[in-house]
């Protein structure tokens, strides 16, 4: 169904279809991130969130860089075209900051040398097995990984403009993997629109221009139109969503950034399991208020947030959230009050 037919038909909120194939999957802990705790909560006040968030001298909290790495062997596929078994297919969702930030980068966000790179072989896989890379945004804590530093003795693939071949030159992380981002997002991280100066790397986007798959995945609402703010898309889930590889697809989040997407599988359990990006990076930020002052249109980050808690509570979601430093996997119950709240389930840390 084409995006403007989609958009004509009025229906009440429906799961995502049966997918074809269902993924173990570890949680994969790419190391700390400290971001600004007033600009984390936007116009929420640190009276208020900080009662639930410690932060430090800094007035800096600590999240993480959560990723996911999922697993399924070819045979289980059930696809034609596929004759022998190559070995198990591995995607990764999020790549975290990476490792070849400067000093003076390490010390603001509080980095340190563990990274989606050292997760991935701590469980004994190499980056070179990785299939397909799906990343919710392009903002450097969601993608810097997709690119490494140069180890010594290693012919850079991209240097950055002016740099040093010997300090600054990068390799492709995952260099047999295809990238999954959406156009919009692709386009704005290209052009820089961002409300923050520096989020967009060009150091993270060069080196992957012929790694990208660009999707145009239907937003929520047309373009151009504007919601109420409790309004809900006439559009079912699975009519806006894209099915990338067999058994995962797509959906798009606007408001943190406008080709933000979130990612959907099903585990060997049946369970659907939706990567949370921006929309909701925490289990502190489930409220109606909880916009990071980073997003490009807050308001429009409130109505997503608000009928992507009702499609997760209505689909019994296992939702992973993206910067959540503690235990990342919930499930959206009512509160009692018209609203939501997060329910912790069983954490997957692949340790």
């Amino acid at each position: 169904m084409s995006s403007s037919n989609a958009y004509h038909s009025r229906s009440q909120i429906t799961e995502f279809p049966a997918p074809v194939a269902r993924y173990s999957w570890k949680l994969l802990r790419a190391g700390p991130l400290l971001l600004d705790g007033g600009s984390m909560f936007g116009v929420v006040p640190k009276v208020v969130w900080s009662r639930s968030v410690a932060c430090d001298e800094q007035n800096r909290i600590r999240v993480g860089h959560n990723c996911l790495l999922l697993e399924r062997r070819p045979d289980d596929f059930n696809l034609a075209e596929i004759t022998e078994d190559t070995g198990p297919h591995r995607v990764l969702i999020e790549a975290g900051s990476g490792n070849k930030s400067d000093a003076k980068m390490r010390a603001i966000f509080g980095l340190t040398d563990d990274w989606v790179g050292t997760e991935i072989e701590r469980l004994g896989v190499s980056c070179d097995d990785i299939d397909d890379v799906v990343v919710s945004h392009l903002h450097f804590d969601h993608a810097g990984g997709v690119v490494r530093r140069a180890l010594d003795g290693e012919k850079p693939d991209s240097v950055p403009q002016g740099g040093d071949p010997k300090t600054t030159g990068v390799k492709l992380t995952f260099p047999n993997a295809t990238i999954f981002v959406q156009r919009r997002e692709w386009n704005d991280a290209l052009l820089n629109r961002s409300v923050m100066t520096r989020t967009y790397f060009p150091e993270n986007l060069e080196p992957i221009r012929d790694r990208v798959k660009l999707l145009d995945t239907p937003g929520p609402f047309p373009d151009g139109y504007l919601p109420g703010k409790n309004e809900t898309p006439k559009a079912r889930l699975h009519e806006r969503s894209t099915e990338i590889l067999p058994g995962i697809s797509v959906f798009r989040v606007p408001g943190h950034t406008w080709g933000q997407q979130a990612i959907s599988f099903r585990d060997e359990g049946g369970c659907t399991v939706v990567f949370t990006p921006d929309v909701m990076p925490t289990v502190h930020h489930v409220g109606a208020a909880y916009n990071l002052a980073y997003d490009v249109e807050p308001y429009i980050s409130s109505v997503t947030r608000r009928w992507f808690l009702e499609e997760a509570m209505k689909g019994d979601w296992l939702l992973v959230l993206d910067h959540e430093p503690g235990n990342p996997c919930c499930r959206v119950k009512p509160d009692g009050k018209g609203w939501y709240r997060l329910e912790a389930d069983e954490p997957r840390d692949g340790k």
